[in-house]
Order: C-alpha cells, then sequence, then structure tokens
C-alpha cells in the first residue's frame, strides 16, 4: 500500500470534502501524490467521492481505531494486555499466527482499521471495510493442551454477549458454535486457531469481528443474514470503547475458563442461545443434512440434538447449524 494513504484516510474520517492542495500542504507532497496514493485505496475497496471544486471525501465519517483510546476504555485491565493497532493487515489471525514461532506474548492483541483478507470459518472470508468491522485478533497462552480447549469457542461467545449487554444490546443471542445473532442475523464471529501438543502447553489466537458499519455493498457480499451494531445499538458505539470492553470481559472469561473449563460458562452460555430447544438442521461436511431439536450442551462444549435416530452429540467445527424457519 501506498505509504501515504492512511495518513489521507484519516484526515478524510471526519466525512467532510477536503480539497486536494489543503491535503497535499498538510502532508506536504504534490497533489499528483495526493491523487495517487487515493488511486491505491480505491484498489482495497475503499470508496472515496471525487468531486471537482470540492475534493475528496469518505461516504461517512468513521472512527478510526487509536491505540491510546483503546488503552484508555480498558482502564486498570490495560496492563494485561500488549496491544498493536495497525492501520491494515491482511489478517490479524494470520499475523499473529505467524509471530507465535518468535515468542510472541501472552495477553498480546493486535486490531486493524482495515484487514483486506480477513478469514471466517469453514474456509470463508470475512468482509469487512474501513469503518464496517472491528477486527482484532487475541493471543493467549493455556498451561493445559489443546485436547483440555474444547468449549473455548462458546466462552468467547459468552465474553462477547457480556460485551454488548454493557452497551445496551441486550437482544443478542449466541449460535452454536461461535456466532452472535441479532434477530438471527449475524452480528459477530469468532476463528480460534491452536498450537501446541495435545498434551502440554498450548497457544489460542482468537480472532473476532464485529460489524460496525456495514454499507449495501458488503452486504451483498455476505453468503447470510448479517446485521451492524448501526443498526442492532441503541446509541453510537465507539469502537475504541467498544475494543477495550470486550478485551476487559475476554480477560474475565479466559480465567474462568483456565481454571474450571466451560462448566462454569455453561449455564450463562444456554441462557443466550438463539436455538435452544428449537428446531435445527445440521449441514455436515460431506453434505448431509440432519434435522433435529436443540437439546443442551456438553460440559466440553459439545451440541446434544434429538434427532430421529435418537440423541446427537456433535463437535464444534464439524457441522453448521441453521435454524428451520
Amino acid at each position: 500500500m501506498n505509504a501515504l494513504t492512511f495518513p489521507i484516510l484519516k484526515l478524510l474520517a471526519d466525512g467532510k470534502f477536503h480539497s486536494g492542495e489543503d491535503i497535499a500542504q498538510q502532508l506536504k507532497v504534490s497533489r499528483a501524490t495526493v491523487w495517487n496514493a487515493l488511486q491505491d485505496a480505491g484498489t482495497l475497496g475503499i470508496e472515496i467521492f471525487s468531486v471537482r471544486g470540492r475534493g475528496y471525501k469518505l461516504p461517512q465519517a468513521v472512527t478510526l481505531l487509536d491505540q491510546q483510546a483503546v488503552l484508555s476504555a480498558m482502564g486498570e485491565e490495560r496492563a494485561w494486555f500488549k496491544l498493536e493497532v495497525h492501520d491494515y493487515l491482511e489478517s490479524t489471525n494470520t499475523y499473529l499466527m505467524k509471530k507465535l514461532s518468535s515468542g510472541q506474548a501472552h495477553t498480546s492483541c493486535v486490531a486493524a482499521n482495515l484487514q483486506t483478507n480477513g478469514r471466517g470459518r469453514r474456509g470463508r472470508t470475512w468482509q469487512a471495510g474501513l469503518g464496517a468491522s472491528l477486527t482484532f485478533s487475541l493471543l493467549w497462552r493455556f498451561q493445559c493442551g489443546a485436547a483440555a480447549l474444547s468449549g473455548l469457542s462458546l466462552a468467547v461467545g459468552v465474553a462477547l454477549i457480556r460485551a454488548l449487554h454493557h452497551f445496551g444490546i441486550t437482544q443478542a443471542q449466541l449460535k452454536w458454535p461461535n456466532d452472535i445473532l441479532v434477530d438471527h442475523e449475524k452480528l459477530a464471529g469468532i476463528l480460534i486457531e491452536l498450537q501446541g501438543d495435545m498434551e502440554g502447553p498450548s497457544t489460542a489466537v482468537i480472532g473476532i469481528g464485529v460489524n460496525l458499519n456495514l454499507s449495501t455493498k458488503i452486504k451483498q457480499q455476505i453468503d447470510q443474514p448479517a446485521i451492524d451494531l448501526a443498526s442492532a445499538a441503541p446509541q453510537t458505539i465507539n469502537p475504541n470503547e467498544l475494543l477495550g470492553v470486550l478485551l476487559n470481559h475476554l480477560a474475565d472469561v479466559l480465567r474462568s475458563f483456565e481454571q474450571q473449563g466451560f462448566t462454569s460458562l455453561r449455564d450463562e452460555w444456554t441462557k443466550h442461545h438463539a436455538y435452544h430447544h428449537q428446531q435445527v438442521r445440521m449441514l455436515m461436511p460431506d453434505g448431509r443434512e440432519i434435522s433435529g431439536v436443540v437439546q443442551d450442551i456438553t460440559e466440553d462444549g459439545n451440541l446434544l440434538v434429538e434427532t430421529t435416530r435418537g440423541l446427537q452429540k456433535f463437535a464444534s467445527g464439524e457441522i453448521s447449524l441453521r435454524g428451520v424457519n
């Protein structure tokens, strides 16, 4: 990316017109250099309006992430975290996974204002534009092996629900194993990648994406119904405060998970499950479809579904769950 693209975008973040001449003067470059940098923004899918005689503007104002603003929102918990805020990354999860071999610290968090190749579960792409989503990843080192981390994605879901309730989004619900829904439309998703021995110390990279303000174009690229905080929240939410509150709740939940596993969070998770005791369709990796009624969640986070073949247990990562309209 052109080194001037994000400095210019930060000037345009107020959503107002800025002339090419003014931008060039502030950054001490030529107007042609400004034009070239904005062309680069276009290749990343960032829409910029250009009007002769008025200059350039974004479609709407955006609040960009700022490291100090996030740390301030975290309060005393900020001492626990090693926070990096990047203008752009292909994927925050990929970035942290690559850092594991070099000994990246416990509780490292990486957030990006623009994620250009974010990954979702089962090979999906996380659709995100500038100001459209909050995307970040948290590295958490566990003393237990990867085999003991069953239910981790559900525990993370509890942290997200708590944070959303903090902002008055009490209608948010969980979808097994790793989505947050509002009115049965996806608001947020979780992608966890593990590294380590099955019995020894292990590391989780916990990727989270929350829809902030989705354009019609981005919604059309998403392969399921989606909603954003701009539509669901009772008031405007500053993404810096949102990230700070999310990290605080993640710290609380992950400490509990370390000590007691998913057991201590199971009832809270079940309380907010969108499909508890509901008819669902289980879409299997081989294309088969299994229908049944959700009965419960096991202590290790597996889903119990009553089917025509009796009570069956499903492990997270194996299936895609859909409600029955």
